[in-house]
């Protein structure tokens, strides 16, 4: 029987994106780009959310307390208390036609996120590194819409989707220095208007990839075989995260377009299990 989809009770999104699970409050942040908006479910079913004063792609937890995002110009800090933002570092401030896209926290701390032309211009990003010290490394020019970030178990391999590439891509990761090496093609995935976004590695190694026009998320096995296809009922998949009870749940965030409940964040429990979000520890 095929995993069976809930939409949860929060407002659909133009462009979802992001999921990450905060373990310490079992609560479930993410992103509407364009709305400018960070999100939060906590496990009551309490909605909250913010402005990010500016296009957001990727909210993660900061160890010492409240968030970290990468949007627009650059990483900010997000006191939830408050509501205030904090400039952590610029990231092409003058570039006015790039944002941050995703991103993710290795297990030093340290936040990957990359960079894209809002015209989705073949190769104007570069994916950045921010360290906890707020110095920040470009790692890869040439990107065209930099997406999901994840690592092996061992964080041994970077896992990174440039979408226009139409694959799952990995790198040789050395967790001291979160420097990377030796790209090559895990998976091909797509054609056409079909395209990889968002990722999660799952307790098994399994890596989970969101299909923007492909109403999909694909599970890969570390060898790069598919292992299973779970049907979207929209067309704009963006991103997953494991999160809830467990870990237990896979989160779903979507965008507007194609098919029922475009926009909506659905839950799905599909027999795995997720791994705990590192958190950002500037």
């Amino acid at each position: 029987m095929a995993p069976q989809l809930t939409e949860l009770p929060v407002p659909r999104a133009a462009l979802g994106e992001g999921p990450c699970w905060e373990p310490a409050e079992g609560a479930l942040y993410w992103t509407d780009i364009p709305a400018r908006r960070v999100h939060r479910l906590a496990a009551d079913g309490t909605h909250t959310s913010w402005d990010a004063g500016q296009p957001v792609g990727a909210v993660v937890p900061r160890a010492g307390g409240g968030l970290a995002l990468a949007a627009r110009d650059g990483f900010w800090a997000l006191d939830p208390a408050t509501g205030g933002l904090a400039l952590l570092a610029h990231v092409e401030a003058d570039v006015p036609g790039n944002r941050m896209n995703d991103g993710a926290c290795d297990g030093a701390g340290r936040f990957f996120a990359g960079t894209m032309a809002e015209d989705e211009s073949p190769g104007a990003g570069t994916l950045y590194r921010l360290d906890p010290d707020h110095a920040v490394t470009p790692l890869l020019p040439g990107v065209s819409i930099s997406n999901g970030i994840g690592w092996n178990l061992d964080e041994s391999l970077m896992y990174y989707v440039d979408s226009l590439a139409h694959s799952l891509d990995i790198f040789d990761y050395d967790p001291a220095s979160g420097t990377i090496a030796n790209r090559r093609v895990l998976a091909s995935i797509g054609d056409g208007e079909a395209i990889p976004d968002g990722l999660a590695v799952d307790s098994a190694g399994d890596i989970w990839v969101a299909v923007w026009g492909g109403s999909a998320v694909l599970r890969y096995g570390p060898d790069g075989r598919l292992k299973q296809t779970l049907e979207i009922p929209v067309a704009h998949v963006t991103s997953c995260a494991f999160g809830g009870p467990g870990l237990a749940t896979l989160y779903i965030t979507t965008a507007d377009g194609p098919g029922r409940g475009a926009g909506a964040l659905f839950a799905c429990q599909t027999g795995a299990t997720g791994l705990p979000a590192s958190p950002f520890r500037g």
